[in-house]
């Protein structure tokens, strides 16, 4: 598939997986009058790089990931720890936001509160 497919079908725009090949983190596309041809598969691996980067892993550590990969299975434990490192992250950022998401129910309940009690002295003044 060429470029503007690709960049279709991933979100990612024309600019960035041009950036991307060129850091490494996607294999150079066969190229066939200058165009860019890209393999199916593309399409998975460019959607596991944006997984990666959603989970807050540096361009440098998928590129890392990116240069294992290419060197095939020996490389298998080497990618298993960095993943479960950033899994080990990711869900200390889960029990954050939870936490977070916990303040602000507090402070919105709060509010609701702040608000009824607003109110029913609002009618009790217009009602004398």
């Amino acid at each position: 598939m060429k470029i503007g497919q690709l960049s279709e079908l991933t979100g990612l725009s024309i600019d960035t997986l041009r950036y991307y090949e060129k850091i490494g983190l996607i294999e150079p596309p066969y190229r066939k009058s200058g165009q860019r041809l890209y393999d199916p598969d593309a399409v998975r691996w460019i959607d596991f790089l944006k997984a990666l980067k959603a989970t807050g892993m540096s361009l440098e550590d998928m590129k890392r990931y990116a240069l294992m990969r290419a060197k095939g299975n020996a490389t298998a434990a080497n990618r298993r720890v960095m993943l479960e490192t950033q899994h080990a992250l990711v869900l200390k950022r889960i029990e954050e936001l939870n936490a977070c998401a916990a303040l602000l129910d507090y402070k919105i309940a709060n509010y609701h509160d702040i608000e009824a009690r607003h109110e029913q002295a609002d009618n009790r003044r217009n009602a004398r």
